[in-house]
């Protein structure tokens, strides 16, 4: 997918209805009275991976004040998120994407090279979107560090 395609603050959220965690099916326009966040992520049980998903549940209360609903989206399956999460209790909705569809639609399935080798995967980023569907703030190429603070504090000012 070229840049131009990739989905912008101002812009319609692209919809999905995709399997989650706990065995039930997860349509994005049916969440958040207030908004969403949605971040994705690479591989459920990694080290960057499982920090972000931590630090997201453990902010997860303050997301909930605010009416926000938090969802971690990867290509895993949903019977690994369902691992996953319980392995380190978490608690916001993990979205599988096998067919990566969203992340096509999200522009976060991208190419990328690692010792040389080029592979196709997951960007890590993260989308906040208002109750009214629309994309209120983009974070590509997401560094875990401080990542959770600076979407909490945005989501305050939705």
């Amino acid at each position: 997918m070229s840049e131009t395609n990739v989905p912008q603050e101002g812009d319609k959220a692209p919809d999905f209805e995709l399997p989650a965690n706990g065995g039930r099916m997860l349509k994005l326009s049916e969440t958040g009275e207030n908004g969403t966040v949605l971040y994705f992520y690479p591989k459920d049980d990694t080290s960057g991976c499982t920090r972000e998903a931590i630090e997201f549940t453990q902010a997860l209360p303050e997301f909930r004040k605010l009416g926000i609903a938090v969802i971690g989206l990867s290509p895993d399956t949903a019977k690994k998120h369902d691992k996953f999460a319980e392995k380190h209790d978490l608690k916001v909705d993990l979205v599988a994407d096998e067919e990566k569809q969203a992340l096509d639609a999200y522009g976060v399935w991208v190419e990328k090279s690692m010792y040389g080798r080029k592979y196709m995967g997951v960007e890590r980023s993260t989308f906040l979107i208002g109750a009214d569907g629309t994309i209120k703030r983009v974070w590509r190429k997401v560094k875990v560090a401080g990542h959770v603070e600076e979407v909490l504090e945005a989501a305050r000012d939705l």
